[in-house]
């Protein structure tokens, strides 16, 4: 380690002694007489590490435009004065309004890129981030040996400082814990360094008697610099709870795209029963598939009781769940019971207090007729050998009859909403590869514009007729379960091998699942093992600015409800990492749909290079294509300039304020006044 060290001091004596000799230029004399126009655009320095590629994923997923340049690339621009910088009608303009680097010099020592590099950032007053580099004075930081850590950090209970919190990461709670989900992989490698002069550390843990950096901003020579000492990958939550304040910091705190962490949850199936799994048969009696079934059958419906803990339960969390609903299915259940519904009776009662969807009246399968008589299923043909799909008018009158319900009940649905029973009536594959041709048309005739489609198998939005999908995330708490030793017991079939006694599916596709070194305690295995896996499943979603929904169903609301422990960690888990000024976003999926709507066209319009953004002092001025709605993110104070006056610009979210916007009546581009 001794050696490593005096290496280390070598290598940052020589790259400091270089960029010390670099004669930075002053600004020039038409610079220092006009505000240079600065584009809202950022540059991204790429050595093909995860740690870039993490941050180009941040920008790119909140719609930040940036220009990636490929270190390794033989064709790549060189980056020099021309490539930074230009004129636009005699006025000084910097091409970007950030630069992101590997590592805070990746071009070499005496490297005349880096010396441009520093010259532009110098000049224009733009930020650098270094992606990923070491503890030591090249960047305001001591030798590790000297108070501070180099290793594995898994588990490292870092922390927010005050001037983290004053600072880029204000919207988090406080605490950044480093990912530890196995005891066999190092996750996390990283170095821990005392703040020299100049420096100002935003995230710090300890290490001996005192704490030292993980994150902070190193300034000098009138350059500023983001120092991140650990290495990371987009995933991981270290990341993803910083990524935010990395953009904010770089940019200044304007730029475009925006990021909120949404979180909603559908329960399919409402009313209706469920089948349930066979521990013996290690199938679900009921369906085609499970061979020796018949007169096996069981069902898991909620009780009232349930439906008073679900009521009970959204007060304590301050969340709201999605109902999607089976009303027919809910009275047939109740005419083969004597005609009496508690549960129906008890939700109905508590329906204010559920956001509700139409998920057809009795779930029936809207797409090809199924042939159950092979395995997998087939669309059974007629004699001319067509494709036999379930009218136009029969899934009009599924659609239909659920929504005339809800009103006789009082229950308020937005009837553009839909999710059809198991997302049928579109394209399954293999069996039927397109949509049922006569569904677009029922959909229109009810006014339906919204679909919900299954993520796992269509993670892209598309039109469906005049509607479009909105896809929803599958939880990995089985609708055929009710009871924590049900989940544990199909979850042990389908992830163990064929000598543990599971189905070895995991062996046959080890490209998409990983099989468990060992069955799990059907007794602990669902709370100790599938909870938190799945917790961290979801929450991993929350915080990567995905507005998806997630989906489960009502037997995880029954029994031993099984639904709750997940949910319960994944929003007490959320709101300890995050500060009250950036709370999760709930809502519905029309509102998930438009969202992934505008984003499909600002990218489009991006990628096309139809958006001219720029600031130019305490203006800023963005221009997309007619119809394109631009997400922005600008300080609080932000004004949005009228026909005839201004307006607070956008939403507070996290500290700024954000919003989808265009330009007002009578103006070709949006224009927000800073504070």
């Amino acid at each position: 380690m001794v050696n490593k060290n005096r290496m280390n001091r070598v290598a940052a004596a020589m790259a400091a002694a270089t960029l010390m000799s670099v004669a930075v230029p002053a600004a020039s004399a038409e610079a220092a007489a006009v505000t240079p126009r600065i584009d809202l655009r950022v540059l991204v320095v790429d050595d093909g590490g995860s740690s870039v590629e993490a941050i180009t994923a941040e920008l790119r997923d909140t719609g930040v435009p940036y220009t990636r340049v490929d270190l390794g690339s033989g064709s790549r621009p060189v980056i020099n004065a021309a490539y930074l910088s230009d004129t636009v009608d005699g006025r000084p303009r910097a091409k970007f309004q950030g630069v992101v680097l590997p590592n805070e010099n990746p071009f070499g020592a005496g490297s005349a890129e880096m010396t441009a590099l520093a010259a532009y950032e110098t000049t224009y007053g733009i930020r650098q981030v270094d992606a990923y580099t070491w503890s030591h004075p090249g960047v305001g930081l001591e030798y590790t040996d000297n108070g501070g850590y180099s290793g594995t950090l898994d588990g490292t209970q870092a922390a927010v400082t005050a001037a983290g919190k004053t600072g880029p990461f204000g919207y988090l709670g406080g605490q950044v814990t480093f990912e530890d989900n196995s005891p066999l992989v190092p996750e996390s490698y990283g170095f821990m360094g005392k703040p020299r002069t100049g420096y100002t550390s935003y995230l710090d843990a300890p290490v001996g008697s005192g704490r030292a950096s993980l994150v902070g901003e190193y300034a000098h020579d009138g350059r500023s610099e983001l120092v991140v000492t650990f290495g990371y990958n987009q995933y991981q939550q270290q990341f993803r709870l910083l990524a935010r304040g990395i953009v904010e910091w770089l940019t200044q705190g304007v730029h475009l795209g925006q990021e909120r962490n949404y979180f909603a949850v559908h329960v399919d199936d409402v009313f209706a029963p469920d089948a349930r799994w066979s521990k013996e048969l290690n199938c679900t009696p009921g369906d085609y598939a499970c061979a020796g079934g018949e007169g096996q059958e069981s069902t898991i419906r909620m009780t009232a009781a349930d439906a008073q803990y679900a009521a009970q339960w959204q007060t304590s969390k301050n969340f709201k769940l999605d109902m999607l609903f089976n009303a027919g299915a809910g009275e047939e259940w109740k005419t083969e019971h004597g005609g009496v519904d508690a549960m129906t009776a008890q939700l109905v009662a508590d329906r204010a207090k559920y956001r509700w969807m139409n998920h057809t009246y009795t779930h029936p399968f809207l797409g090809c007729v199924q042939d159950t008589t092979t395995s997998p299923w087939t669309c059974k043909k007629n004699a001319q050998g067509v494709i036999q799909y379930m009218s136009r008018a029969e899934i009009s009158a599924q659609i239909r009859d659920n929504n005339n319900w809800a009103a006789a009940k009082g229950i308020t649905t937005d009837r553009t909403e839909l999710v059809t029973g198991e997302h049928s009536g579109l394209k399954t594959a293999p069996q039927q590869p397109v949509d049922n041709p006569n569904l677009a048309g029922a959909l229109a005739d009810n006014g339906v514009k919204w679909a919900g489609s299954d993520n796992s198998r269509e993670p892209a939005q598309r039109a469906v007729g005049a509607a479009l999908t909105v896809p929803r995330h599958p939880m990995n708490v089985y609708y055929n379960t009710g009871t924590n030793a049900e989940m544990a017991d199909e979850y042990n079939w389908i992830y163990t091998s064929r000598a543990d006694g599971g189905s070895g599916a995991c062996e046959d596709n080890p490209a998409t699942s990983t099989c468990l070194p060992a069955p799990l305690d059907v007794t602990t295995g669902y709370t100790n093992h599938i909870v938190p896996q799945e917790a961290r499943t979801a929450l991993r979603h929350v915080l990567a600015n995905d507005p998806r929904p997630h989906y489960v169903h009502q037997s995880n609301l029954a029994e031993d409800r099984t639904l709750y422990p997940v949910l319960d960690q994944v929003l007490d888990a959320y709101r300890t990492l995050y500060a009250p000024s950036a709370p999760i976003v709930n809502q519905t999926m029309k509102d998930t749909g438009v969202e992934m709507t505008r984003r499909a066209a600002w990218d489009k319009a991006v990628a096309n290079n139809q958006v001219t953004a720029y600031r130019i002092g305490k203006d800023v001025t963005v221009k997309a294509p007619s119809g394109v709605v631009a997400p922005i993110t600008a300080p609080n104070g932000t004004k949005k300039q009228l026909l005839l006056g201004t307006a607070d610009f956008g939403t507070a979210y996290a500290g700024t304020r954000s919003a989808w916007t265009g330009p007002e009546l009578l103006q070709s581009a949006v224009t927000l006044k800073l504070l």
